[in-house]
């Protein structure tokens, strides 16, 4: 995966320096965010392949790659300001509503920690290791309903600081 920022030095002016490292950082963000979706959509056919051991060779390692991502995107997401920082800029009261994707965010790391576990160290024909891949396509969609609420509250802040709906 390479990108434009990873080949062309960053030579910003003073007076565009700070817009471009946060332009790299976003550029950055954006490969994350297009891996996951890749990793996801690779998950997706492996959760639809018959489960034997070569199955799960490639299950595992599209899980280890996402148990390297997922933390990498959110420290960026983390950077400048913190999480969410243009919503808590906007809506300083949302506080609540913020912590509680960041905790979601955790625990669907720690989630996905537990069934990669599972799927590694359970017989392919187990009832174990059919319950993990069942538990697994569950993850997959709780990681997208995550990811539609922290759109839903930037947008919702967005609207208000905008003030749109009169």
């Amino acid at each position: 995966m390479t990108s434009e920022f990873a080949t062309a030095p960053c030579t910003p002016s003073r007076e565009s320096e700070s817009a471009n490292i946060r332009g790299v950082r976003c550029d950055l963000l954006e490969d994350y965010v297009c891996f996951e979706y890749i990793l996801l959509g690779d998950l997706s056919d492996l959760l639809e392949e018959p489960f034997d051991e070569e199955t799960r060779k490639w299950m595992i390692a599209v899980l280890d790659a996402l148990l390297d991502t997922l933390p990498q995107e959110q420290e960026l997401k983390e950077k400048d300001g913190g999480y969410l920082s243009d919503v808590l800029e906007t809506q300083p009261n949302w506080w609540a509503h913020v912590d509680q994707l960041r905790a979601e965010h955790d625990d669907l790391f720690m989630t996905l920690k537990v069934l990669r576990f599972d799927i590694e160290n359970n017989d392919t024909e187990s009832r174990a290791a059919t319950e993990a891949r069942l538990r697994l396509q569950d993850w997959m969609l709780s990681l997208q309903a995550h990811h539609r609420h922290e759109t839903r509250l930037i947008q919702s802040a967005l609207i208000f600081e905008v003030g749109g709906g009169d």
